[in-house]
């Protein structure tokens, strides 16, 4: 079997605040083959965004070691050696398009803008050519391309989003719940933008959600996060046919059910859970579990 193009192991973060400590993130191990797609999901607070943020060094862990393409970069000095390859091959898409786009920049300039920091030649001669590809790539038109970010659909801000993180070709796209903030047309369109991308283009995706019919339908495998662990690790729809840990369970009965009467009628999920405690066990071939030793 191949290495894997991210492995994460073993990764603890911390946030402090006097002398409050809140471990955002406990011991949290996994890895991601290139050209899968592979979901992380948990409800608000359980951790996923700063799983994602380690990935990207936007924030230090606390411990434990993150290796993209087989580099460490959680070590300093790997990084600063690695630090064009980092920048250019791990990309975030990031939930708010509205604010992670520069309102006073045209479409053209924020798609083209990596090419122009990393002074990338442009592969179609110029940066507006490679602005108006990227475009079309995500099924936006060259009408676009003088637009400002406000002049815009939610979905077409953050179609561009996922343009400008294309252009640098990326080997990882940390896609941090891209759509949540989306019309359900709307995020029908991006998710089959991805599944396209990830089919005939071979992207690699750490896909960040709390839908889980979202993962559902798009991610090869998921992993579980609940108060800042992982509990379950599996293909998606084993994960979805055999549940294992109470916390996925009591997510996969929280989706709602087509049927008003029945979804009245049936008993509330057991969120009052307590702390996971454990390590993750093989319960099946690729099925992971968190269980006390």
């Amino acid at each position: 079997m191949t290495a894997p193009l991210l492995d994460v192991c073993h990764l603890t973060h911390v946030f402090r605040h006097g002398r409050l400590i809140l471990r955002a993130v406990d011991d949290v191990s996994f890895q991601i083959q290139e050209g899968e797609i592979f979901g992380l999901v948990g409800e608000s607070g359980s951790g996923k965004s700063t799983v994602a943020r380690c990935v990207m060094n936007i924030y230090r862990p606390a411990k434990g070691s993150i290796l993209f393409q087989g580099i460490d970069i959680c070590d300093p000095r790997q990084r600063r050696a690695n630090q064009k390859l980092l920048q250019t091959k791990r990309q975030l898409i990031f939930q708010d398009s509205a604010s992670s786009l520069d309102q006073r920049m045209t479409v053209a300039e924020i798609v083209a803008e990596p090419m122009a920091i990393h002074r990338i030649v442009p592969p179609r001669g110029s940066l507006r050519e490679e602005a108006k590809f990227q475009l079309y790539y995500v099924g936006l038109g060259e009408d676009c391309l003088d637009k400002y970010p406000t002049e815009l659909s939610g979905g077409q801000r953050q179609r561009v989003a996922i343009a400008r993180a294309l252009s640098m070709e990326p080997a990882l796209l940390v896609a941090d719940e891209p759509i949540a903030s989306l019309d359900v047309s709307i995020q029908a369109q991006i998710l089959n933008l991805f599944r396209h991308l990830q089919e005939e283009h071979g992207f690699t995706f750490l896909f960040i959600a709390h839908d889980l019919a979202v993962v559902r339908y798009l991610c090869s495998r998921v992993a579980v996060m609940f108060r800042g662990k992982i509990v379950e690790i599996a293909p998606t729809g084993e994960l979805f046919r055999d549940p294992l840990h109470p916390y996925t369970r009591a997510l996969l009965s929280a989706i709602p059910i087509p049927d008003p009467q029945a979804e009245r009628s049936r008993p509330l999920p057991p969120f009052d859970l307590p702390a996971p405690q454990g390590v993750l066990t093989e319960a099946a071939p690729g099925h992971y579990v968190l269980r006390s030793p």
